[in-house]
């Protein structure tokens, strides 16, 4: 009963989001206005973790949303209509990154992740610290972030849609036209990776700290220089 009550929320959701799909494919723009407010934030986000740049995220979502709004009438309902909206907004970043890394090398999702994939633990435990709540709190969210750069773009998105936006592992498997097993993969090797970047980052101010507030040979030669001059001073 409980999880039947916890599903409810989604479920309704979807069902609001195909009557205004519906009302859109029938020229009620206000409709699809609604659709627009509903998931114009959470796009930005994953287009932002994809383009690195506000901009061109921006221009990433309008271009997908414009997309959506003319290829309503190719949109089938057999999934929800988030998931085919997310699955646009991915790839208008990609092309935006592409123009970024033109002179690099090209920018896919479809990357060769699939030796040893079926042998790999689905789970990575002990987070120290853990990327999820880094992310919900403000002070540390740049931090995540900046981690998240030092990922390939495959593993990055899987990553974000699944232990950030929320999406379930079959969503994000149909978002990205991928098997579950290969989402489950690269979800673990995203997050292991996090790991290790995050370990090293704390390391490295671990270390700053212990240099900062350990005092250097002038400072100690200076303490017990002063040592003595107090001790002499107390002596006369």
């Amino acid at each position: 009963m409980i999880a039947d009550s916890a599903q409810l929320p989604v479920t309704t959701v979807a069902s609001d989001d195909l009557d205004l799909v519906h009302a859109s494919k029938n020229g009620d723009v206000a409709a699809f206005e609604q659709l627009v407010k509903r998931y114009d934030r959470k796009l930005l986000r994953i287009a932002q973790h994809v383009t690195h740049n506000r901009e061109d995220a921006e221009d990433a979502v309008q271009e997908a949303f414009l997309k959506a709004f003319q290829h309503l009438g190719e949109f089938r309902e057999d999934s929800k209509f988030s998931t085919w909206l997310i699955r646009i907004t991915l790839n208008q970043s990609l092309m935006k990154l592409r123009k970024q890394r033109r002179t690099i090398r090209d920018v896919s999702l479809e990357e060769n992740c699939q030796a040893g994939e079926d042998i790999l633990p689905m789970e990575v435990i002990d987070w120290a610290p853990d990327p999820e709540q880094l992310y919900r709190t403000s002070e540390l969210r740049d931090i995540l972030i900046k981690a998240l750069r030092e990922l390939r773009p495959i593993l990055r998105t899987v990553f974000v849609l699944r232990d950030i936006e929320g999406l379930s592992i079959a969503q994000t498997a149909e978002v990205l036209n991928l098997s579950i097993s290969a989402v489950k993969a690269r979800l673990w090797r995203g997050r292991l990776q996090l790991r290790e970047c995050l370990n090293r980052y704390f390391r490295k101010e671990t270390e700053s700290a212990r240099v900062e507030f350990s005092p250097g040979v002038d400072t100690a030669e200076e303490l017990r220089l002063q040592g003595t001059a107090s001790t002499s001073g107390c002596t006369a």
